[in-house]
């Protein structure tokens, strides 16, 4: 059976071919069940069970749930680009299980309702880019990147303690104590984005991607990238070659002291302005959208905001 593709840049996976696709398929074993299959973050014999969209999301629940929920995280590759991502049977029946489903929303994991509506799911569903409050202004596209801006998941950490609270009100006690460290430790990743827009506000940056920008602004840092180029790199269209010299220039010219490169997604045009970069002794600050090997939330953005620091001098 041909397995639907999330594909972000190509305007997401249809809704009726993978209702058809997954329900034709059912929950048995098979090739593509196997493949790329959910990552278990967690695990609990009793406990909450808690699919999220990324192991970003499944990271920020395990630190709040401890060993009370069992925690699925569909794509957590950190290698693959998200915006590919294979749906699969076993992500199906993951989901049909879930008492809690955490999605990014903002049309990133747009796979994830249209599986939930699939399998006739009641789990309750937090969707990040709402909790955030983050809305396109101006005419502009929303990032919906919102796991880099620390006070959205200061936000989405309240809306977790509410929807484990429900699900387990013995537990309460002990999601809210976690949650409050938890967002101590948020609280100290936004200091030391203070200090870098205290020292560096104001300076010029690059990126291949949206990605990182909310996490560049709480530095202070302006976006030189002309927008024709990280849109194009995101949806995965054509550059034109006016564009990709405009942003060269950027480098040539001096115009910025670091580039914000998205490793999980790239492409001739991105290795170009990689190596742009490099000629001209540009810090590079490689970028993920999902968790790195062996690092949690907090160390990830931790590193990123140490790597910014050093790309800046």
């Amino acid at each position: 059976m041909a397995v639907p593709v999330f594909d972000k840049r190509a305007g997401l996976l249809g809704a009726a071919l993978l209702s058809v696709a997954m329900l034709g398929a059912g929950c048995g074993s098979s090739s593509d069940g196997d493949k790329a299959a959910p990552s278990s973050e967690a695990s609990g014999s009793t406990g909450i069970s808690v699919v999220t969209s990324t192991n970003v999301y499944g990271d920020i629940v395990r630190q709040i749930a401890g060993d009370k929920a069992s925690i699925t995280s569909i794509i957590s590759d950190p290698s693959a680009d998200p915006h590919s991502y294979e749906a699969n049977t076993r992500t199906q029946l993951e989901l049909s299980k879930a008492d809690l489903v955490i999605e990014n929303g903002g049309g990133y994991d747009d796979f994830v309702d249209t599986m939930l509506k699939a399998a006739d799911s009641d789990a309750k569903v937090l969707n990040a880019v709402e909790i955030s409050g983050k809305a396109a202004t101006g005419g502009e596209e929303l990032n919906e990147h919102v796991w880099y801006d620390l006070p959205s998941m200061g936000k989405l950490t309240d809306q977790i303690v509410s929807a484990l609270s429900t699900a387990a009100p013995g537990d309460a006690a002990t999601f809210t104590a976690n949650a409050t460290t938890f967002k101590q430790k948020l609280t100290d990743l936004e200091a030391t984005a203070g200090e870098i827009k205290t020292a560096h506000g104001g300076t010029g940056v690059a990126i291949t991607e949206p990605v990182p920008g909310y996490l560049l602004d709480a530095c202070g840092l302006v976006n030189k990238t002309p927008e024709e180029f990280s849109e194009a790199i995101e949806e995965g269209t054509d550059v034109s070659a006016g564009t990709l010299k405009e942003t060269l220039a950027l480098f040539t010219g001096k115009q910025v002291k670091l580039l914000a490169y998205n490793e999980q997604t790239t492409g001739p045009e991105t290795e170009k302005v990689l190596q742009a970069a490099k000629d001209n002794t540009v810090g590079v600050v490689p970028v993920t959208e999902t968790l790195p090997s062996g690092k949690d939330y907090v160390s990830w953005m931790s590193g990123n905001l140490a790597a910014v620091k050093t790309a800046l001098g």
